[in-house]
């Protein structure tokens, strides 16, 4: 029976060969991916939902705060024992930990990534950890993905175009918006817009879309009908909406990264545990919306109804003032990212799609609710269509998604009215964040350590281009100390190169001879004794540090110096060399191999 199965895979592979077109099959695997995307995304919500009606009874009901305090330091202590003791190796943190995969491991996933944030995400959010589960849903569709891309033995190209069809099924799952879900695939992941690429997208979006509806109904996560239309008169307010959401896009991005650096510098996990959850525990007890995903915070500001929205507050009765509830949300705005931030920094595994969300619905109804009580206004600002294009503007801003941001919000809304001031503010909230900060919060780290992979192809070529697989070794190295014969007759004589490296005893590189250089005397043997390498060699004109330089840095090496061959080290040993033809020849083959 095993032996049957296990040669299943050869002849379907066979089978596809003759019968089906490459993009024939990348279509059926894509509407594949879709369904599997859609599964994890109703798992994923159910398992969450599953361990938050556990943890709901008469108890906690009664003693409501303290378990806001004791419940996230649980779920984060679970979520490390499994990751300790069960998967002995580091989950990471969606979205990010794709581009990684894509940008330095050619789009290989391991396979312990297609459950382990599957498990791990449910315990941190429905425990109360303050992230969100679209990047878990995205991770786990795209591990699957890749990995099916390996069986099927796809190239680069196809698994990198797989992976973004598990991401534009995990959010067409997850929010019901499958335009605004292959838009999210194509500005996070850098895809190519073609039609090629577009019909496996639109393929995995609509199949995710209707595994969903079969499972869930019609039930969505945010229920937003527009109840206001749109006024040309209040278009200025919405270009303040869009500078207002800028700012906070700078200060989710500097915060974030803030934390998250403080955390990289505790070693232990039981440490950054035990500071993170005690941290993240105080801060929920004092401002308990910031509890769990916050879903039901957003939905009940885009009914106007911020007296559930803010319930159990610190500051108990909110009619007193409506001061009070704006000095409340705009609090919700600035803890939002710091919770999010220990929880990922305590160990949790989430992402941060939810918290921006959370963080431009309060931002959004907290600007509305300012300028309608201050009192200048003949006609009140509709603040939940404020609150909808908050959530627009800290996406355009944070994510570096503008398309995606306007699509989502217009999607969920059933509508365009709203189209105009979503364009204005995403626009003005993209453009003032990407002169500060020219990469999202996704591609940031990536980006700093020269690793990311943009829409530039370029670019990416460069980027995913393996220098070490073109250093030719074959070249006759030649010791400084040595004569003029002694390079006749172990190096002329035996390389067919016109190039030598000079090394000194411990193999340290220090200069090459070329042939031109040592042609004049070379038939002379009363010089063969007298002349030393030391005086024949010459400095090379650029030298390469394997273990330092990037591909571009190469490329410019060889544009600076106009040779066609460079010396290449690695701690100051000489390895070889690299020429410029074998590099362009590389360069040709990989735009080639990663382009559908």
């Amino acid at each position: 029976m095993a032996k049957s199965v296990k040669n299943l895979l050869p002849w379907f592979l066979n089978w596809k060969t003759k019968n089906l077109t490459h993009h024939q099959f990348l279509m059926v695997l894509s509407s594949l991916i879709g369904f599997i995307s859609g599964l994890i995304a109703v798992t994923i919500k159910n398992l969450t939902h599953y361990i938050q009606a556990l943890l709901e009874g008469e108890l906690v009901i009664n003693y409501h705060n303290a378990f806001y305090f004791i419940f996230p330091i649980f779920g984060l202590a679970l979520t490390l024992i499994i990751i300790k003791f069960w998967f002995k190796k580091e989950v990471g943190n969606g979205i990010p930990t794709t581009l990684h995969a894509i940008s330095r491991k050619s789009g290989i996933m391991r396979r312990f990534q297609t459950y382990a944030s599957l498990i791990t995400a449910p315990l941190t959010v429905g425990f109360g950890g303050s992230v969100g589960l679209e990047a878990p849903t995205v991770v786990t569709g795209a591990s699957i993905s890749s990995n099916i891309s390996r069986i099927f033995k796809l190239n680069q190209a196809s698994r990198t175009l797989l992976i973004g069809c598990a991401a534009a099924g995990a959010m067409s799952a997850l929010f019901k918006a499958p335009i605004a879900a292959i838009i999210f695939a194509i500005e996070i992941f850098s895809l190519d817009l073609t039609l090629v690429s577009m019909i496996p997208l639109l393929l995995a979006s609509v199949s995710a879309i209707l595994t969903t509806y079969f499972f869930t109904g019609s039930d969505i996560i945010l229920h937003s009908q527009l109840s206001d239309e749109f006024q040309i008169s209040q278009v200025p307010f919405y270009i303040l909406l869009g500078v207002l959401a800028s700012l906070c896009s700078i200060y989710f991005t500097k915060i974030y990264f803030r934390i998250n650096h403080f955390f990289s510098r505790i070693k232990s996990p039981f440490y950054r545990l035990l500071i993170g959850g005690a941290a993240l525990g105080i801060l929920i007890f004092f401002i308990p919306p910031l509890y769990g995903e916050g879903y039901d915070v957003i939905n009940n500001l885009l009914q106007e109804n911020y007296m559930y929205a803010l319930q159990n507050n610190i500051f108990g009765n909110l009619n007193d003032s409506i001061w009070v509830v704006i000095a409340l949300l705009a609090g919700l705005v600035v803890f939002k990212i710091v919770a999010t931030s220990l929880t990922l920094g305590a160990g949790g595994i989430g992402g941060i799609f939810a918290p921006v969300l959370f963080m431009g619905s309060a931002m959004g109804h907290c600007f509305a609710l300012i300028i309608n009580n201050l009192g200048f206004l003949a006609r009140p600002l509709s603040v939940s269509n404020f609150t909808m294009v908050g959530m627009a503007g800290l996406m355009a801003g944070i994510m570096h998604a503008p398309l995606t941001a306007i699509f989502l919000i217009a999607e969920l809304t059933s509508g365009y009215e709203l189209f105009v001031p979503l364009m204005i503010t995403a626009a003005i909230s993209f453009m003032i964040t990407s002169q500060f900060q020219p990469h999202s919060v996704y591609t940031l780290d990536l980006a700093n350590r020269g690793e990311l992979i943009t829409h530039n192809k370029d670019q990416m070529v460069l980027t995913l281009l393996n220098i070490r697989g073109v250093i030719e070794t074959n070249f006759v190295t030649v010791d400084i100390e040595a004569s003029l014969g002694d390079v006749i007759h172990n190096g002329v004589i035996k390389s067919s190169r016109n190039l030598f490296p000079v090394v000194d005893e411990n193999g340290h590189f220090m200069g090459i001879i070329l042939l031109d250089d040592i042609r004049p005397v070379m038939f002379n043997q009363k010089l063969y004794d007298e002349i030393t390498v030391r005086e024949l060699m010459q400095v090379a004109p650029e030298v390469i540090d394997i273990s330092k330089d990037r591909t571009k840095d190469i490329m410019k090496k060889f544009q600076d110096s106009d040779a066609w061959n460079l010396p290449v080290i690695e701690n100051e040993k000489y390895i070889g060399f690299i020429s410029k033809s074998k590099l362009l020849t590389a360069y040709r083959q990989k735009l080639i191999e990663v382009t559908v």
